[in-house]
């Protein structure tokens, strides 16, 4: 599983590259789970994580603020969340998760991308079954056997590896902050290297020639596509 999550890591770190589009993301995703779940972080998890996760890529303030005031002020913006799926190269899979508030856009660049790359579309559950839907947090400063002992303190179930000198814990969406809670009451000063809530190959491929190519394209060419939130896929880059 570990190793699944690095493709993800990968994927991040290649589609999140144009710091524009990372702002833009997280303002608009801000501002969704602000108007769903109300503005004060401490009642809304969802808005709460993803403002630590905006902090975290060193989202502006001003921009965090604004998507959040955007609601306090009674602005009303109608943004849609879609998922799509994918058959790549090479045997290669993809999830692709949209925030628009232009669904006939989104579908429209999509189109265009897969035309281009020659890959194909998939009905929807023909490719996410593939994946676990998981939390996953990651720091340094403790050692398998007192992670364990704390999530057991604390009731959580969830999966632990090690990663060099790195210590991984795998658990339900939901635990995210319990998991969390659960290590800081050991370890007040730890530093999270990763929390977040994502999609996790079950199995992964390796993509070589032609086949590596056209997939480098496609990922470049969904990084450019203005609705794209997240792209999960089973390559290990």
């Amino acid at each position: 599983m570990g190793r699944a999550y690095e493709v993800r890591k990968a994927s991040i770190q290649k589609t999140g590259a144009a710091k524009g589009k990372v702002y833009s993301m997280y303002a608009k995703e801000i501002y969704l789970a602000a108007k769903q779940g109300g503005t004060e972080l401490e009642s809304n998890a969802s808005l709460k994580r993803l403002v630590e996760r905006a902090k975290k890529e060193q989202v502006p303030g001003d921009i965090i603020k604004r998507a959040i005031d955007k609601v306090n002020s009674g602005a009303d913006e109608s943004y849609i969340k879609n998922t799509y799926e994918m058959f790549g190269p090479g045997g290669s899979t993809l999830i692709v998760e949209c925030l628009t508030d232009n669904v006939n856009r989104s579908v429209s660049d999509l189109r265009a991308v897969v035309n281009k790359t020659h890959i194909k579309m998939g009905a929807m559950g023909s490719v996410s079954y593939m994946y676990d839907n998981n939390c996953v947090v990651s720091f340094k400063g403790l050692d398998e056997d007192a992670v364990m002992e704390a999530l057991i303190m604390a009731d959580i179930d969830a999966d632990i590896e090690m990663q060099d000198d790195s210590v991984v814990v795998y658990g339900e969406p939901q635990d995210l902050f319990k998991i969390k809670d659960a290590i800081k009451a050991v370890k007040d000063d730890v530093n999270f290297d990763v929390d977040e809530i994502t999609l996790i190959p079950k199995d992964t491929v390796t993509l070589a020639g032609d086949d590596k190519e056209v997939f480098d394209k496609l990922l470049t060419m969904l990084d450019d596509v203005e609705d794209v939130q997240n792209v999960y896929h089973n390559v290990n880059l």
